[in-house]
């Protein structure tokens, strides 16, 4: 069986659950003493050895199944979690995660584990973690035997974890018989997942099947030789089993086995075997409806006659599809135009109502689209607890991060461009932003400081904030670094307001640290922040106080595939103007014109603002004197700046579908894209941040 099919799918699932291990890993620094949260983590990294053993990575598989020893130790009680023992672990889930990137990225997974396992095996055996030891030849040893005997589970062969024990045992002392059963095909078997089937409808018409190896996914796919072997909880007798069994047709051969307590105890290790003992003679509470709770584990069990029955309301669906059906669909919105246009001409009552019903039902097929295309923010934000964690160890400082708003929704095309400004604003924030312990006990502050990371929609917007309470920006280090770079000069500097000031840490090769790190001070960063967020039609602000914090806003655009424009007229030309950017439209005199600074200017609402005339921008070639006494204007504004843009005439609103103009014309000033209008005509879309600029 090709399993690359299943390839996107392990790598989706294995994220998930590297990311569940970080989060309760987080959780459980903060409460040490919290079980349940060792065994969320436990579950998370057992479901992960168990796909990657089945994908065929093996270093992955055996690398999670050292910390998976690790955890067991810790929930069992056999190791009391320590910060150094939390961060063998943290190490362990930062070297899977690399592994399964290298995975998406094409590559086999393999990676220089051996100081990790070391750690872990020390941890394991009760030792103290020391760091950066080389692994010993005995540990060399140990990780060959652990790899060849992975090798070696090709053969299937049951192996019980402590539940799964306890509940053998538990049944047995209530009367039932346990018994291993193996099975062995015919080698010409043609059909072995049917037959696997047939043998496991028997085995759960006479009794409860706890496992079976290999695992019921496998046997479905037929990813097995000829031999599988089975669990099973019963009262019928070994005879009438084997008499059944083999009556399924293409079955070679049988063998049953009890299951004794002896067995359990010598197959497993010594460790594990002292931990059934302790669950047995303590009774623990989960296993204390023995046949309910036999049949409880048969559910969880894995027959594939009882595989499918589960159902989900949520599906996976490849993000090629969407972009698809995304494409289908703003291919209707252009011809919904081109309809309408034809209605309009046409003045047939028919045809203009059917017209208006079909916008209104593609009016709620777009926010269906749209929303499909959705995405949580949380898909960003979890990646930086643990970011911030690692910050504030390798920098000494006491930091708390909180999240608010994760559940805020951005199309997927944004999330997918916002990481890395996220990423440059927490670390500025964190190096530059929160002092150290000493220096913010001896400002009156708590040694702790905070970042607050938050989420929020207002109206089509989504704003992201970055909030601490550290020491603000140094207005006169900012100042002085400025004209030191040439940024600005002396004179200059003087009349710049806070704000402005602000803005300067924005400018290209900017940085105030003194030292320069991994984590800032290279003269990188913001600059390509504000950029980035420009590209996306965002802004960037800031607000802060010397002394008390700072706060970085960033306004996002919930969408990019769809946008409602103004379409203008320039001559015979059309262009379009989007409304996120518009204030308001006006008609001036020509008169109301006023000259400041070789600046054409009007006076608007008590703001000089300066006009953009945009048939001198595009060159739009005049075939006669336009009418000089009125002129119509578009205001639009970029953050604090305001610009009127000067057109022939206002067509009217629109929501138009935003396409790309393709590689060969990637540097038109100030045009963003075009758009296919109702009448089959191109209208290009103008980039007001390019024209404020």
């Amino acid at each position: 069986m090709e399993l690359n099919q299943y390839l996107e799918m392990f790598i989706e699932e294995s994220k998930e659950h590297l990311q569940s291990c970080s989060d309760n890993l987080l959780e459980l620094e903060k409460n040490p003493e919290d079980i349940t949260i060792v065994n969320e983590i436990f579950r998370s990294a057992h479901t992960l050895k168990g796909m990657s053993a089945t994908m065929g990575y093996e270093d992955l598989a055996d690398l999670t199944h050292k910390m998976e020893n690790v955890l067991d130790a810790i929930r069992n009680e056999k190791i009391r979690v320590t910060p150094e023992i939390l961060d063998v672990v943290f190490e362990s889930v930062d070297h899977l995660e690399a592994m399964v990137l290298n995975i998406a990225d094409g590559g086999d997974g393999k990676r220089d584990v051996s100081n990790t396992v070391a750690k872990l095996k020390r941890i394991e055996s009760g030792e103290p973690v020391q760091e950066n030891e080389a692994v010993s030849s005995i540990e060399l040893a140990a990780t060959e035997v652990v790899a060849t005997t992975i090798v070696e589970q090709d053969s299937p062969q049951l192996e019980y974890d402590s539940f799964e024990k306890t509940v053998i045992l538990q049944s047995t002392e209530q009367g039932f018989s346990a018994y291993e059963i193996s099975v062995t095909l015919r080698a010409d078997c043609l059909l072995k997942a049917a037959r696997v089937y047939m043998v496991f409808d028997i085995l759960e018409k006479n009794g409860d099947v706890v496992k079976s190896r290999p695992t019921v996914d496998k046997l479905e796919e037929e990813q097995f030789d000829q031999d599988f072997k089975v669990a099973l909880i019963t009262q019928t007798s070994v005879d009438e089993l084997h008499s059944k069994i083999l009556k399924v047709s293409e079955v070679e051969k049988v063998t049953i086995t009890q299951l004794t307590k002896d067995k359990l105890v010598q197959a497993a290790s010594e460790e594990v075997a002292t931990t059934i003992e302790e669950v047995h003679v303590n009774e623990n509470p989960i296993v204390s409806q023995q046949k309910g709770q036999t049949e409880s584990a048969s559910q969880k069990s894995t027959a594939p006659a009882n595989a499918k029955h589960a159902t989900s309301k949520t599906i996976r669906v490849s993000i090629e599809r969407l972009d698809i059906l995304m494409n289908l669909f703003e291919e209707l919105v252009i011809d919904r135009g081109r309809l309408q246009s034809i209605s309009t001409e046409v003045k047939h009552p028919e045809l203009n109502e059917t017209v208006e019903r079909m916008s209104r039902t593609m009016g709620d097929l777009q926010n269906i689209v749209l929303t499909m295309r959705m995405i949580p923010i949380e898909t960003v934000f979890n990646r930086f607890p643990k970011m911030v964690r690692t910050l504030s160890r390798d920098l000494k400082k006491k930091i708390n991060l909180e999240v608010i708003g994760a559940e805020t929704e951005l199309d997927r095309t944004v999330i997918d461009e916002i990481g890395d400004p996220l990423v440059h604003l927490i670390r500025n924030s964190v190096d530059h932003g929160i002092e150290s312990p000493e220096v913010r006990r001896a400002n009156g502050k708590p040694e702790e400081g905070n970042v607050t990371l938050r989420a929020y929609h207002s109206g089509n917007y989504v704003f992201i904030e970055i909030e601490d309470d550290g020491a603000g920006i140094n207005r006169d280090k900012v100042l002085n670094k400025a004209i030191s770079k040439g940024i600005v000069t002396k004179e200059v500097a003087s009349t710049l307001s806070d704000k402005q000031i602000n803005e300067l840490i924005f400018a290209s090769g900017f940085s105030t640290a003194d030292v320069i790190s991994d984590i800032s001070g290279r003269g990188v960063g913001l600059d390509v922040v504000k950029t980035t967020i420009e590209s996306l039609g965002g802004n960037i602000s800031i607000e802060s106080t010397q002394g008390v914090g700072s706060t970085f806003s960033i306004q996002l655009p919930l969408t990019l595939s769809i946008i409602s424009v103004m379409l203008v007229e320039i001559e015979q030309e059309t262009y379009a103007i989007p409304l996120s950017s518009i204030i308001e439209t006006s008609i001036i005199k020509n008169s109301d014109i006023l000259n400041a600074h070789n600046q054409k200017v009007i006076d608007f609402r008590g703001k000089v603002v300066p006009l953009i005339f945009l048939d001198e921008i595009f060159e739009v070639p005049r075939n006669e004197q336009i009418n000089q006494d009125f002129h119509s204007v578009v205001i639009v504004r970029k953050g604090e700046k305001l610009a009127g843009l000067v057109v022939d005439s206002f067509i009217g609103q629109q929501e138009i579908v935003l396409k790309s103009l393709g590689n060969y014309l990637t540097n038109i000033f100030a045009i963003s894209g075009a758009t296919i209008l109702g009448n089959g005509k191109v209208a290009l879309i103008v980039d007001c941040n390019a024209l404020m600029k």
